[in-house]
């Protein structure tokens, strides 16, 4: 089994470090002023700005499979991804991969990962090989062609199901702890909270009646989240989803499935875990315990990694916002959050954050 063992992140900063490295990053991610430039350059240079239905189409019936003209855009922000009719009367789905976010390498692995899944049983819907690879290019942009699967996301409101989808999970960690990805993201405090953070500051996102308070409160989570990491201890990388989560599974009498490994990290295993759990302290305690009924049967936890849930969902709200911002220039993100732009948003988003740092300071779940 090969798996990383990570310390604490930042364990041995304190507290003047922490600011001072926050603000180093804000200037090295970019000042307001590169920041402007930036995209202005960039709006010249849209990232599907030429991919047309003919170019899709020429895309697929270049890698042998005739459409018939019909296409559907299927829900995707980072990527495109198409349902296409095939002249043989069947479907496929087709990922036009976002030009710049990843190398061929780690989409290759991710491709790979989920070949390794399908192998061992695990119902993970894997790219189709053709002449020998599953990524494709056509037109400067890069695609991956897919089975259609269809479902239905899970509510997870029972016991078996929940146990079911623990063994799902449970199932995925053995095999993404027998080696390690070599191409793809480690999560970590740095890329999902102080770069994040510091891009926002750079940026002139922030109204600037906020600016003060964006910056203290990140200053004070990023210090309780590295509290976090710290009481975790040291911790196995292994290969793992990275955005597990309801709207990220498709249910069917057969259970659950995977569609998608677009996100797939090196992290810990409770990054797969905690993005199901919902509603108050008790009701998640529930549905942990269930989670981890059903996950125990097929790979190990470690308890201790209870301490890092808050820590993870605070770093999730500071990089989510982050990632929205940076995507602004796709018009897809204009039409979907249009309320990004509005100071109220900017307002809610510091007042949860703040209620965060009380959450923080709470105990880690008790399972037994």
């Amino acid at each position: 089994m090969a798996v990383t063992v990570r310390n604490a992140v930042l364990a041995s900063d304190g507290p003047r470090i922490m600011d001072a490295r926050l603000r180093v990053c804000a200037v090295e991610v970019n000042k307001r002023s590169q920041c402007r430039a930036m995209e202005g350059n960039l709006l010249s240079q849209l990232p599907y700005a030429k991919l047309s239905p003919d170019v899709i189409m020429e895309a697929l019936d270049g890698a042998g499979f005739l459409c018939d003209g019909r296409i559907l855009a299927l829900n995707s922000y980072e990527n495109r991804v198409y349902q296409l009719g095939m002249e043989d009367g069947g479907f496929l789905v087709a990922k036009f991969y976002r030009p710049g976010r990843w190398t061929d390498e780690a989409i290759l692995e991710e491709h790979a990962f989920s070949a390794e899944l399908v192998g061992h049983e695990i119902p993970v819907v894997a790219p189709i090989v053709v002449d020998g690879t599953t990524l494709h290019e056509h037109a400067g942009y890069r695609f991956a062609m897919f089975p259609r699967q269809g479902g239905r996301w899970p509510e997870l409101g029972s016991v078996d199901d929940r146990v079911w989808m623990g063994r799902f999970v449970g199932r995925i960690h053995a095999v993404g702890a027998v080696t390690e990805f070599t191409h793809r993201l480690v999560l970590s405090v740095e890329r999902m909270g102080e770069e994040s953070a510091a891009y926002l500051m750079a940026s002139d996102w922030l109204p600037d009646h906020l600016v003060e308070s964006y910056e203290a409160i990140v200053e004070q989570l990023l210090e309780s989240i590295t509290e976090c990491f710290t009481r975790a201890g040291s911790y196995r990388e292994l290969r793992i989803h990275g955005d597990c989560h309801p709207g990220n599974v498709l249910w069917t009498i057969d259970g659950p499935h995977f569609v998608d490994l677009d996100d797939c990290i090196m992290g810990p295993a409770v990054q797969d875990l905690w993005l199901f759990l919902s509603g108050d302290r008790n009701e998640r305690t529930v549905q942990l315990q269930d989670l981890l009924k059903g996950y125990s049967q097929f790979f190990e936890f470690d308890y201790r990694e209870l301490h890092l849930i808050e820590a993870l969902r605070t770093l999730r709200m500071i990089h989510y916002t982050a990632w929205i911002a940076r995507r602004w220039i796709d018009p897809a993100f204009p039409r979907a959050f249009p309320w990004f732009a509005e100071n109220k948003y900017w307002e809610e988003h510091v007042l949860a954050l703040r209620e965060q740092a009380a959450v923080l300071s709470e105990p880690p779940l008790e399972v037994v």
